[in-house]
């Protein structure tokens, strides 16, 4: 099955746990003769985050546009992203981190609910574009021994599922292999 050959217009989330092809899936359902925007959400604070980018940049052809935006997604999608006709976002987890740091005086509900608005904001700009966002699935691992640690887990299973919800297609990749877990709006409807 070829995924991604439709270029309409659609949201589509990936989730997948480290090194389980996410990001390579993603990449591989940009339309080939598609304008294409690469927003980068990490923070290069360490060499081995700076390894982890080349790799990525590496894996990419230079024909993407990289936007790096760390919080305002919704906002860079709008602001800085122009008319690209495909956009891919890397990764939502890395994205959730950033946001958490930055309103860690935030209470865990208000932060969820701003969390959850941003994800529903960039759901919003994807009615003109194909969009495609990768996020770790944090919730099979371990439970973290600290309370910091299972407060970014729980609030990443939200996310995650507000993203899911408002997604037309949603993915999970195990070792490389993309399985389907929610279909198309099309499919849906019976007009695949």
């Amino acid at each position: 099955m070829t995924w991604g050959a439709d270029s309409s217009a659609m949201l589509i989330l990936i989730l997948g746990g480290a090194r389980s092809g996410k990001s390579r899936f993603a990449q591989s359902l940009r339309p080939k003769e598609s304008p294409a925007v690469y927003l980068a959400t990490c923070r290069v604070e360490d060499e081995e985050m700076r390894r982890r980018v080349e790799r990525h940049q590496a894996e990419r052809s230079p024909n993407w546009i990289t936007v790096e935006e760390p919080l305002a997604l919704a906002h860079a999608v709008q602001a800085r992203c122009g008319e690209a006709s495909f956009l891919l976002i890397d990764c939502l987890t890395l994205w959730l981190s950033n946001f958490c740091w930055e309103h860690r005086e935030t209470p865990e509900a208000e932060l969820e609910r701003l969390a959850c608005a941003e994800v529903e904001a960039l759901a919003a700009s994807s009615r003109d574009r194909r969009m495609v966002i990768v996020s770790n699935e944090v919730g099979s691992g371990i439970v973290p021994d600290h309370a910091l640690g299972r407060r970014f887990r729980d609030l990443q299973g939200f996310v995650n599922q507000r993203a899911a919800a408002l997604a037309d297609q949603v993915f999970l990749t195990v070792a490389g292999i993309p399985l389907q877990l929610k279909p198309s709006a099309a499919h849906r409807e019976g007009t695949t």
